[in-house]
């Protein structure tokens, strides 16, 4: 079944202004939408931002279904495909993106340095340039689909003062390993969660796959068959959805091992909860975000679009998403308003020199912390596989529906 679905047509809604002050809609999810974010962008911008907060599948489907709703398109990559395929958004000049020489290569090649692994699935540089027949690929245009923002290197977590031997934790495997049996919990999200489970099974030997970032059918249904079993048998504690579910099982003693993002070790780290992150062997499981425009902006609301996606790479962004954990995809804009203990810590990987705020300014990082993994440029070179929507999407999202219960 392809992964294309036909999306309704929707009346054209322009951007809204208010009495010359022009109002921007952005549709997104919790990754990007922070306040702290939304009120700086009015004051520097000079004007009025909403956000459309939403889990992951009702943005990418509300992203599809109703253009009209939105003026810009917070989201991955990995959801662009569907989006992208219904013409609800529409090429970005990269002549109308003043920083565009500085976003680094790990979009416009797929490549930081000259050992990267690129890694599998929805790369993003196979799909930031809009060809002159509209497809996506990775031959450079002056059109982008999609501009390259917040993005991370992700596997799971462990608490560390459970897990003695840490080595314990250094293959994917360890997600599926029953020493762990009903204290496990996997992320709720089909695109990314399989991915989880998928390089733990593969891993641990139970099963392989032709291409890992895009299974078949019958693929889709081994591994899940797989984690039904073990729900079954209690192997799974849950499924989470947002960050802070996923960090509240920890701290609720109910999981010592289970998929975890930046944003949960960040909450666990400022209430005093042991845990790390794992740096497997096989790579990391990485996402990279981006702003796209709706297709029914132009004129005035088109240039304000434009506006808020240079704010967006100009520096002071990119350090708040820097203390959530994720990087930006103009680092050394975002230096500039970072302490040097800040920069050291999320992009050098050395030990924090002082302890370190989240975006809210509560402590998150303590002294003497090193973030796993190494410096950014490491994480970079280790991807197993990037977050991806695969051909046989749609009955991926039936089939996980079915193991989480909903």
């Amino acid at each position: 079944m392809n992964k294309h679905q036909p999306a309704p047509q929707t009346p054209a809604t322009p951007a809204l202004h208010l009495q010359g002050r022009p109002k921007l809609r952005v549709l997104g999810t919790a990754i990007s939408l922070l306040e702290e974010l939304r009120l700086r962008a009015e004051q520097d911008l000079g004007i009025d931002v909403t956000f459309d907060n939403n889990d992951f599948l009702t943005t990418q489907h509300k992203a599809a279904q109703e253009p009209g709703s939105y003026d810009i398109y917070d989201q991955c990559f990995h959801n662009l495909d569907i989006v992208w395929y219904w013409r609800a958004v529409q090429p970005i000049s990269t002549e109308r993106i003043t920083l565009w020489s500085e976003i680094n290569d790990l979009t416009k090649t797929g490549h930081i340095g000259p050992n990267a692994r690129l890694g599998q699935g929805d790369v993003p540089a196979k799909k930031l340039f809009v060809q002159p027949n509209l497809a996506l690929g990775d031959t450079p245009s002056h059109r982008i689909s999609m501009l390259p923002t917040t993005h991370n290197f992700d596997s799971f977590a462990y608490r560390t003062d459970v897990v003695k031997q840490p080595v314990e934790m250094n293959s994917w495997a360890s997600l599926l390993n029953e020493k762990w049996a009903g204290r496990v919990s996997l992320v709720d999200e089909p695109a990314i969660g399989i991915f989880d489970a998928a390089l733990a099974a593969q891993a641990a030997g139970l099963m392989s796959f032709d291409n890992i970032g895009n299974m078949s059918v019958a693929e889709i249904d081994r591994l899940i068959d797989l984690l039904e079993t073990r729900k079954k048998d209690g192997f799974f504690r849950g499924f989470w959805r947002t960050a802070e579910d996923a960090a509240r099982l920890m701290v609720t003693g109910e999981t010592d091992v289970q998929s975890m993002w930046s944003t949960g070790i960040n909450i666990l780290n400022g209430q005093g909860i042991p845990v790390e992150q794992a740096v497997p062997v096989e790579g990391y499981r990485a996402w990279h975000g981006g702003l796209c425009l709706s297709r029914d902006l132009s004129g005035r609301a088109l240039d304000v679009a434009y506006d808020y996606l240079n704010w967006w790479i100009s520096g002071w962004p990119g350090s708040v998403v820097a203390r959530q954990g994720y990087y930006i995809s103009t680092p050394q804009r975002s230096r500039q308003f970072m302490t040097p203990a800040e920069w050291d810590y999320w992009y050098e990987g050395l030990p924090a020199k002082t302890d370190l705020p989240g975006p809210d300014g509560s402590v998150r990082i303590s002294k003497g912390s090193v973030r796993a993994g190494g410096s950014y440029w490491q994480r970079a070179n280790c991807i197993a596989v990037w977050n991806t929507t695969m051909d046989e999407h749609n009955y991926l999202v039936r089939r996980w529906m079915q193991l989480v219960g909903r």
